[in-house]
């Protein structure tokens, strides 16, 4: 028993040295490790897409990856025209974001006794005035930046895609670990795609029916950060909060809805649809996701948050298949009462 006792410490200690080698080198390689393991899962993701003409079809295997990469990059290149004409519509409305400011604060020192308070109307308030110009410069500069960033990434994407499509097989998937990987992380694609293309759908059509700028921006913005759980449909609720505030034609009511509309969406869509149709696809606990979360975006930023419900996902088949790890992998499922009735190992 002691010998068996040292040899399941040693695993574990072994198992918590690795993993911080491991993040230490994949938090170094980052900048080549996001864009591939991006790669991979949209790989997997338009695998079917080549694979059902193929089938059904017949159309050559080479016509259906060029016409799947066309329609790719099509979509990509809308989808960075819309980001681009929402900017330029910011920077044009830029002096009348400026002046709603400026009215804001000509009320709020109606209201408030500046002068019994001490403080000088001219003085106090007139930094608080520019800050849409100087937000958007700011903005403006930082999103050409990201945009830089996310082309050259994206051409790097592109490239590991292609040939990783290239070099796929073409036919049915051996039974193995790969063969479950691949069936989980297709199924969890495109149902998320599906659910996320339907909440990016509703949410800009609502706010682009109350008259909201970059309506179709925010739309955008719910589809993406849909991939994220929990903090993303949070985020995507709050996002157009400044802009309804500072547009001077919304009227409060309509305020209210353009933030409480797209809550409901977010929470129908996230708590009542997409657990009854995800199911338990993944097998993972609500707080294995969460903290999945926090590590993958402390290692690689957004783009981690995005990958990690798969990556965890992945990780959690490949710890099953280990008679040492399988604990681990009950674990990340919630499944605690098994830990303690696990078999004993030679």
């Amino acid at each position: 028993m002691a010998s068996e006792s040292e040899q399941r410490i040693q695993t574990v200690c072994l198992i918590a040295l690795t993993t911080v080698v491991v993040a230490a080198a994949l938090y170094w390689l980052a900048p080549v490790m996001v864009p591939f393991v991006l790669a991979v899962f949209i790989a997997m993701g338009l695998a079917p897409c080549i694979e059902l003409p193929v089938r059904l079809l017949r159309v050559p295997r080479a016509v259906a990856l060029a016409t799947t990469l066309a329609l790719a990059i099509v979509m990509l290149t809308l989808l960075a025209s819309l980001v681009t004409s929402s900017l330029g519509q910011l920077t044009a409305r830029r002096d009348t974001y400026q002046q709603q400011v400026r009215a804001l604060i000509d009320r709020a020192v109606d209201v408030l006794p500046a002068e019994i308070l001490g403080i000088d109307t001219e003085q106090g308030f007139d930094p608080l005035a520019r800050i849409p110009s100087g937000a958007v410069g700011r903005v403006l500069l930082s999103t050409t930046n990201a945009l830089l960033d996310l082309l050259s990434k994206s051409f790097l994407v592109l490239i590991f895609v292609i040939f990783l499509l290239l070099g796929g097989s073409g036919g049915a998937l051996p039974d193995g670990v790969w063969r479950d990987i691949t069936w989980q992380v297709q199924r969890y694609l495109a149902t998320k795609a599906l659910l996320s293309m339907a909440t990016g759908v509703l949410v800009g059509g609502t706010l682009a029916l109350l008259g909201v700028d970059l309506a179709m921006a925010f739309g955008l913005f719910a589809f993406l950060l849909n991939f994220i759980p929990s903090i993303g449909s949070i985020i995507a609720t709050l996002l157009p909060l400044p802009v309804v505030l500072l547009s001077p034609e919304v009227s409060p009511l309509v305020a209210v809805l353009a933030i409480l509309i797209p809550g409901i969406i977010q929470v129908t869509i996230g708590n009542g649809i997409e657990p009854k149709v995800m199911g338990d696809a993944l097998d993972l606990h609500p707080v294995t996701i969460l903290l999945a979360l926090i590590f993958w975006g402390m290692l690689w930023g957004i783009p981690g948050m995005l990958l990690a419900t798969p990556i965890t996902a992945v990780m959690k088949i490949l710890l099953s298949r280990l008679e040492y790890t399988r604990g681990l992998a009950d674990l990340l499922a919630g499944r605690i009462n098994t830990l303690s009735r696990a078999p004993a190992v030679d």
